[in-house]
């Protein structure tokens, strides 16, 4: 049990009949930032809050530190946690809210005094300390529960969807704040999101989640390039791949009359030829404009609809008889009913087995 901050190891959890963690095994490293990232009922806040011991699992074991804590009180785990809503009594000052849990716990006066002081001054909420929880805005609020959690002086910190309940700005800047938190103390930090743009932001790691499993487990660059099924790859990217079905022959991929060249593309196993197949080509490693000449593949598409974004231009076309997706610089004209040369680079694509949904 070495260089491991939390170690999962053959997790179940049932209620009743229900199955919603099963069999999960997951090492998360000392000092690393993994976020746990799914679609609602995946099974991330349940995973989270088993890590925590808010919920007794089934079976298998949890060891945090290198000690077995699967049956240990939340408050014997060294952990601190951070939930969605911001759970602050109205009624004390932000000193008072930050010191609450260490008074309970008979920690020395000097020593809540420097907890707290050191927590508002990595949280920037020095000038909050003496008012209450109805006069701070809702990043000030979130800041304080998460200086609740950093008093507690612990090695892992957990946080379930903390940002969400902000606008989008706060939860831009929060989002900053916690990265730069979390380069600070080089603590552990699992936390639970299922907004894809904190997990490629924030991680460190990405554990993507579906049906109570890890179906990737990654750095960000390794899910976003190299998705290892076909879930995976659908999930990250806003927008999503373009998915075209068809068959693998050496080393081109056709569908209809449609021929594309694999010149470059890694195969992560052996494929047979005449193999159906699903190729991914993400909107944004689509080829426009002068660089076009200089593709592995050139074919034109009729441009149906376009959705200017500002620093990006969505244009919906059609290839191979579906839907697909190319994105513009934000500056480019183009108009619906216009004929668009495109160029592919399929080195930089996913190819998925259509039976298994793994990558090949």
């Amino acid at each position: 049990m070495t260089n491991n901050s939390v170690e999962i190891r053959d997790l179940d959890l049932h209620f009743g009949a229900v199955k919603v963690l099963q069999q999960l095994n997951l090492d998360i490293h000392e000092g690393e930032f993994l976020v746990l990232l799914g679609s609602s009922g995946c099974g991330k806040s349940t995973l989270l809050n088993c890590i925590a011991g808010l919920l007794e699992i089934t079976d298998g074991q949890i060891w945090i530190k290198g000690e077995n804590v699967t049956w240990a009180e939340p408050s014997q785990r060294g952990i601190g946690m951070v939930f969605q809503s911001y759970a602050l009594y109205p009624q004390m000052t932000v000193r008072g809210n930050l010191s609450f849990g260490l008074r309970n716990a008979r920690v020395p006066k000097d020593e809540i005094e420097r907890r707290v002081s050191r927590a508002a001054e990595v949280l920037q909420i020095g000038p909050l300390l003496d008012r209450k929880p109805a006069a701070l805005s809702g990043g000030q609020r979130q800041r304080v529960a998460i200086g609740r959690a950093l008093v507690r002086d612990v090695d892992v910190f957990l946080f379930d969807e903390p940002l969400s309940n902000l606008d989008a700005k706060l939860r831009a800047d929060l989002r900053v704040e916690l990265k730069r938190l979390h380069n600070q103390l080089e603590n552990t930090m699992i936390y639970v999101t299922h907004d894809q743009v904190e997990a490629m932001t924030l991680a460190d790691r990405i554990a993507i989640m579906k049906g109570g499993k890890i179906m990737q487990l990654g750095t960000p660059d390794e899910i976003y390039n190299r998705p290892q099924n076909l879930y995976v790859a659908d999930f990250i990217g806003s927008p999503s791949m373009n998915f075209i079905q068809g068959k693998v022959n050496g080393m081109t991929f056709t569908a209809g009359d449609l021929s594309m060249p694999l010149d470059g593309y890694q195969f992560s196993g052996p494929q047979t030829d005449g193999q159906t197949a699903t190729i991914g080509i993400r909107p944004e490693h689509v080829i426009t404009g002068e660089l076009v000449a200089n593709a592995p593949m050139r074919t034109t598409v009729n441009v149906d609809i376009v959705e200017p974004m500002g620093s990006d231009t969505l244009v919906w076309a059609d290839l191979a008889g579906k839907p697909f997706r190319i994105r513009m610089d934000g500056q480019a004209t183009v108009s619906h009913g216009d004929s668009l040369e495109i160029g592919l680079d399929l080195a930089r694509s996913s190819l998925f087995d259509t039976q298994s949904e793994l990558r090949l």
